[in-house]
């Protein structure tokens, strides 16, 4: 989808409204919240040198986090379009050495 058309989320916390209007408990979902990501993402610096989806892990951890912490969606938002840049890179190498091929193809016939 092309990123003029992409909205994109407003920053902030994403918890429930009745947990966003007592103090208490918005900091206690903060600390959980925390602490889940922070379980996701040891996990998945564990199975980085181990057999396993290591670096998926520690994005999903990320995500986590993001529903709750705003340096987490900067960070999502940043990858993410790393991630659609370098696709495109890729894409943009395949159709140049299409090309070529092509090129190629076509000069040998005309010889």
């Amino acid at each position: 989808m092309p990123r003029e058309t992409r909205e994109e989320k407003p920053l902030g916390s994403r918890a429930p409204k009745f947990v966003q209007a007592s103090r208490p408990l918005h900091m206690s979902w903060r600390v959980g919240i925390f602490l889940v990501g922070l379980a996701i993402v040891a996990g998945g610096v564990i199975m980085l040198p181990l057999p396993g989806p290591g670096w998926l892990v520690i994005f999903g951890g990320m995500a986590v986090w993001a529903t709750e912490f705003v340096w987490a969606q900067h960070v999502l938002r940043w990858t993410k379009r790393k991630y659609r840049e370098g696709t495109q890179w890729v894409k943009d190498r395949r159709a140049a050495r299409k090309e070529r091929k092509l090129a190629q193809r076509a000069e040998r016939q005309s010889r």
